[in-house]
């Protein structure tokens, strides 16, 4: 932003990166410091404990691992599989077809049930897979909890219970990147082995740190499985965090520094309550989509999403002339639409350190964006709807009571 100077703020509101809290920039800007001295070790001890309880964990043991949300992927998946296992895939966006890909270059045979894009996962043909597999080949089912190119939200909770209901021993490993912090997510309730995020989400930290969580089954899993890793292998991490030193190799000073503080604020506000703000943000949002006269490309209420909002746009618009007006006369940063959804769709992205008044912001620049590139917007219509629901539903902030 340095090289394209514009007044005021950036209004960042794609669904990751983030705005990073004004807290956590200054937790993190310090000098390096030795990982192998006292104060890290201790540091990285509470963060472990800590981490779980975003997880909404006790037996789980988290990974901080200096990569970003695909390599917390291929961590998950190399620590548990063998080239030739068979895992079950849901396709239904971006970031759902990129884990897919990743899986075939790993060399894993991958089952892929494909949905159309707007639409969830297929919890019926998974079922129908679960029940023919008496022989149990299938080893993992693989899915992304909140697909972020389509705004759709999936029912994790159902996926367990078909697991259970065929007594299907398979190794169930979710991507939470753009879920864990904002949506409700319950890592031991739903029986997730592997769960997963980054820190430039729902944390509201820069990019720099994939999060990975390991149940007991998928710890045992790791023990046999033959998928080739080094840099991603829990045993190594493992062998540290019984010495005490807890790092294989040299961490992100900055960047735990300011996980504390991250965490530090959320644990303020309260897990439950951040969960619920980001409700009350994704609802505001879809009822100005809804008064704007343009619909959501979640196709049902079911999987809508509380932390990005796609929005369709009509065909003789160009969804990434909105993306680029925004920025470049609003300075208000938009998700583009992505593959099959590209010109189809813009994102607004409402995750993170986010609070209602800065969402009206954005829903002001969108208005004004819409109007600049054809679309008969009624100036104010999202604005207001959404305001009008906020205005009934804002609790008091805690702390100022």
């Amino acid at each position: 932003m340095d090289r394209y100077f514009a007044p005021g703020t950036n209004h960042l509101f794609v669904p990751g990166p983030v705005n990073i809290p004004d807290h956590v920039i200054r937790a993190m800007n310090r000098n390096n410091e030795d990982y192998r001295a006292p104060p890290i070790p201790a540091l990285t001890k509470d963060l472990l404990e800590d981490v779980k309880k975003i997880f909404k964990t006790t037996t789980g043991t988290p990974f901080l691992i200096p990569t970003t949300g695909t390599g917390a992927w291929e961590s998950a998946l190399t620590n548990t599989l063998s080239p030739g296992d068979r895992t079950v895939s849901f396709l239904i966006g971006q970031f759902s077809l990129l884990w897919i890909d990743q899986q075939k270059r790993l060399r894993f045979n991958v089952d892929v049930i494909e949905s159309e894009w707007g639409q969830g996962a297929n919890l019926e043909i998974l079922a129908e897979k679960i029940a023919a597999d008496r022989a149990h080949t299938i080893k993992a089912v693989c899915i992304v909890h909140n697909e972020t190119a389509t705004g759709v939200t999936n029912n994790l909770a159902a996926v367990r219970r078909i697991l259970d209901e065929y007594r299907h021993p398979a190794l169930f490993l979710v991507d939470g990147v753009s879920s864990i912090c904002a949506l409700d997510f319950r890592m031991d309730e739903w029986g997730v082995d592997v769960a997963l995020t980054g820190s430039q989400k729902a944390l509201s930290l820069p990019t720099g740190m994939g999060i990975v969580c390991a149940g007991p089954k998928a710890l045992e899993a790791s023990k046999s499985a033959q998928s080739v890793r080094f840099f991603f292998d829990w045993n190594d991490y493992l062998k540290f965090y019984k010495l005490g030193t807890f790092w294989p190799y040299t961490p992100s000073i900055q960047l735990l520094y300011g996980m504390r503080a991250a965490l530090d604020i959320i644990f303020e506000e309260g897990l439950d309550n951040v969960i619920e703000r980001h409700s009350r943000l994704g609802k505001a949002t879809r009822l100005a989509v809804e008064a704007w006269g343009l619909k959501n490309c979640t196709q049902r209420e079911e999987w809508f999403s509380d932390t990005v909002t796609a929005v369709v746009v009509p065909p003789y618009i160009d969804s990434t002339e909105i993306v680029k007006r925004a920025w470049k006369r609003y300075n208000l940063s938009l998700g583009l639409g992505l593959n099959k959804v590209a010109g189809k769709v813009f994102r607004i992205g409402h995750l993170g350190h986010l609070n209602d008044v800065q969402l009206l912001g954005c829903l002001a620049g969108v208005e004004m964006v819409l109007k600049d590139v054809g679309y008969p917007v009624k100036m104010g219509s999202g604005v207001g709807a959404a305001s009008a629901y906020l205005q009934n539903t804002i609790p008091l902030i805690p702390s100022r009571i």
